[in-house]
């Protein structure tokens, strides 16, 4: 199946995260977060036990030509989904598209992802996970670069079941962690990172994609990058 020109750059990232994670991160977790409830229509009723996405190696092939075209071969039919990083692309195409339509330093929000281009700058919180009315820090954003959160208190419909499922269990994932925050050249970057911090090893993440991030427990402590440029409250 031939993919769109933006899918090299977004299936190329979701390479890099599965290897990161050990296939904890997968474009192919579709299946695993329809069983859970998590579909098109939206039931939010699992309809059976939790179900492991398929081994990327074994089940999709990306087959890349010289001119940067994209081609996705599966042995079978597979549910992609790319809710990890999707969002953080869409950042990056729609401010590139306001750039080429002249708009100067643009800033685009889109609830979680955010970019700002120009030199000036904005200060921006990053929202506790445990209480929405409070902060537990704040980063700078300028010169396109972009900060992307994520938090189990978002998308969550029942006991234990969230939108950040482990590809190798098929389980929404319950390790402690409760949000994340990835500063990088490209929302892209900064939205597959922020998920992949819940699922491995966040020094790994770091030094491998280039982010800065922070993390922080359900016990209320804060880790972070020694890289990280912006304040926290601990």
């Amino acid at each position: 199946m031939a993919a769109p020109r933006d899918a090299a750059a977004l299936l190329g990232l979701y390479e890099q995260l599965y290897a990161i994670t050990g296939g904890r991160l997968s474009p192919l977790v579709g299946a695993s977060l329809e069983r859970l409830g998590y579909d098109a229509a939206y039931r939010l009723e699992p309809s059976g036990p939790p179900l492991a996405a398929p081994v990327w190696e074994d089940a999709l092939t990306l087959v890349r030509s010289a001119d940067g075209d994209l081609r996705l071969d599966a042995v079978a039919p597979v549910t992609l989904d790319v809710g990890a990083a999707g969002k953080g692309l869409l950042v990056d195409l729609v401010g590139e598209l306001l750039l080429e339509h002249g708009v100067a330093d643009p800033v685009v929000d889109a609830s979680g992802d955010l970019r700002a281009w120009g030199g000036t700058g904005i200060r921006v919180a990053l929202q506790n996970p445990a209480n929405a009315s409070k902060a537990i820090g704040v980063v700078e954003l300028a010169e396109g670069r972009a900060l992307c959160a994520s938090a189990l208190d978002r998308r969550r419909w029942g006991e234990g079941l969230h939108h950040i499922v482990d590809a190798v269990t098929g389980r929404p994932v319950d390790e402690g962690v409760i949000g994340t925050f990835a500063v990088a050249d490209s929302a892209l970057v900064a939205d597959g990172a922020a998920t992949a911090l819940f699922l491995a090893d966040p020094h790994a993440i770091g030094d491998r994609l280039g982010v800065e991030w922070v993390r922080m427990f359900a016990n209320g402590s804060i880790e972070s990058s020694a890289d990280w440029k912006g304040e926290l409250f601990r």
